[in-house]
């Protein structure tokens, strides 16, 4: 059999890539098992999942994890939102062990939530838009030894650990909910992507410890440029912005004397405590927060404090009433042309045109016809209308927006009767005037309407134009013109995610992979036996063999040192051990 996958190696290729598709569905599939929220992910945000491959922690990741869990949940039990300690033990994240996506599935799946792994940072929109599923991205990583305080890049501390606890608290459970379905809906600007992708650069350079200085001087120089260049901010930075001050980055409570509640300061040694100083300002949380932006690669000179959660919501409101979301409108339409992405415009009739918007007429400071470029899909309450796909509407789509020219009522809202009484009838040529000097003429084939409006007339034969710009002509097919008076909302993304060719997301750069060497894989190994003594008490003997171990050839590893000082407060019969460990451990420091 060897032989012959000799002369075959497409098929060996074919067969190994095969396997280890199999090998992540079967994963994926037992996660789906364990919670049933996550069988309701989009196809699209799919492509965001990896494997947690858990068997690649190593012993020292563990020590990693039990050390700042202690250090945290020490500190945190007194300046934590009373919710943080309780969240602990409702979703049972352990102090002495890394915990396993599927294990985490099981329990926030009790209250309403999921979790998955994605390779670091993924772009703001989709983080959002996992939120507005009830899913929690876990970056699977772990901080390296040296950042043990304090990390630039995500990682499963931040997002198990800081995350996952707090969203036990229903009312902000709610909130985050809440979030990702208004926060992925906000527009981009073009520059958008471009800067996360440099940060997300940035974070990978930080986390990784090979890199040099200048690798980093010049990430973040070219961060510094682009922020400086970004123009207006658009919908999803001053969400962002939101975010972080809130989400990651939040106290509540008191202003001289607030709690903890965002997951980057419950997740960091170091910030946990510098956020609670009298060197961080507090400000009390409003929607001016949204001005504030931020670098997630340091320290934070300022804080927000809300008085509780309900608040939260309601900034939040307070936020999306100025979104396109809600005014729509000639401006919603402008940042939708702008941001060059896939958006949603919606009539007034109810009708959804989700594409990348091209164009717009304006007459006297009105929108008067848009176009879109390339597949479009047409969609009443975020569901398909049959027969309107990409497939159907491949390279664009226009329709004007307005009312008939001396009619009072909106086109919606006729009926059969009052069509005809305008000249419209079904099957025969008519001529349509629109109040903004829109012409459409040529055959009515149909008329689609949903909840006794109309939302869609469709013609044949037609030529559609603008005073003396044509907008479409008979020999382009079937017209079909969106019926609405004005837009009534503007937002980001197609109105059904999983009918819209949406292009696969490729990361210009892969968080970097630790290459150990035989020497760092030794070391491991002896955290590995530790580790198995945090479940099972060791003996004496052994115990002082591996410490003797330890004392000789790895006299600076304070981490490894303060493992087996933890082991001495634990069990009784090692106590004599712990003068002489904690003496070679302030050695170290």
């Amino acid at each position: 059999m060897q032989n012959y996958f000799l002369f075959l190696p497409a098929v060996k290729n074919t067969l190994i890539l095969f396997v280890f598709l199999n090998l992540f569905l079967n994963g994926l599939n037992k996660i789906m098992r364990a919670n049933s929220i996550i069988q309701k992910i989009p196809n699209y945000l799919r492509q965001f999942i990896v494997e947690q491959h858990y068997e690649n922690y190593t012993g020292r990741d563990h020590a990693v994890w039990r050390y700042v869990m202690r250090r945290n949940k020490a500190y945190l039990q007194k300046h934590a939102h009373k919710s943080y300690i309780a969240g602990l033990n409702k979703t049972g994240i352990s102090l002495f062990k890394i915990p396993s996506i599927e294990e985490m599935n099981i329990i926030l799946g009790k209250i309403g939530w999921a979790a998955v792994c994605v390779d670091g940072f993924i772009p703001p929109a989709m983080f959002m838009l996992f939120q507005a599923y009830k899913v929690l991205v876990i970056a699977s990583d772990i901080r390296n030894i040296d950042q043990v305080e304090y990390t630039p890049a995500p990682d499963i501390i931040h997002e198990a650990a800081g995350h996952a606890p707090i969203i036990a608290d229903e009312e902000y459970a709610n909130y985050l909910l809440h979030f990702g379905n208004i926060g992925s809906k906000a527009l981009p600007s073009k520059k958008d992507h471009e800067l996360y992708e440099a940060i997300r650069h940035l974070s990978i350079l930080k986390a990784d410890p090979k890199s040099s200085g200048a690798e980093i001087s010049n990430a973040e120089d070219s961060i510094s440029l682009l922020q400086r260049n970004m123009g207006m901010p658009s919908e999803m930075s001053l969400i962002r912005n939101l975010h972080w001050w809130t989400v990651e980055y939040g106290l509540i409570g008191d202003l001289k004397n607030p709690k903890i509640y965002g997951a980057g300061l419950l997740s960091s040694i170091m910030e946990s405590k510098e956020a609670l100083s009298p060197k961080v300002k507090k400000i009390p949380y409003s929607l001016d927060a949204m001005d504030y932006g931020f670098d997630i690669t340091k320290p934070q000179e300022q804080l927000f404090v809300t008085p509780d959660f309900k608040h939260l919501n309601e900034v939040l409101d307070e936020f999306s009433n100025q979104m396109a979301l809600k005014t729509g409108g000639i401006e919603g339409i402008l940042k939708a042309i702008q941001s060059g992405e896939v958006s949603t415009i919606e009539y007034s009739s109810g009708i959804q045109v989700s594409g990348i918007f091209s164009d717009v007429i304006i007459h006297d400071g009105q929108a008067v016809y848009i176009n879109t470029n390339g597949p479009t899909t047409l969609n009443y309450k975020e569901k398909l209308l049959p027969g309107h796909d990409t497939s159907h509407h491949k390279s664009g789509f226009g329709s004007p927006i307005g009312k008939i020219k001396g009619c009072l009522k909106p086109i919606r809202h006729l009926t059969d009767s009052e069509l005809r009484q305008l000249g419209i009838h079904k099957g025969k040529y008519c001529k349509i005037e629109l109040e903004s000097g829109v012409i459409i003429e040529g055959y009515l084939i149909k008329t689609t309407r949903k909840d006794n409006k109309i939302l869609l007339m469709s013609f044949k034969d037609c030529l559609v134009k603008h005073n003396e710009k044509i907008l479409f002509e008979p020999s382009w097919g079937i017209y079909d013109m969106a019926v609405g008076e004005k837009i009534t909302s503007v937002f980001s993304g197609p109105a059904q995610i999983d009918n819209y060719p949406l292009p696969n997301y490729n990361p210009t750069e892969k968080t970097h992979t630790i290459n150990y060497s035989d020497e760092d894989l030794e070391l491991f190994s002896v955290y590995e036996k530790i580790n198995s003594w945090f479940f099972t008490s060791p003996a004496t003997k052994e115990f002082l063999s591996l410490w003797n171990h330890i004392y000789v050839n790895y006299p600076n590893e304070w981490l490894l040192i303060n493992e087996m000082l933890e082991l001495t407060k634990t069990n009784s019969h090692l106590t004599d051990f712990k003068q002489q460990i904690e003496s070679r451990l302030k050695k170290t420091y």
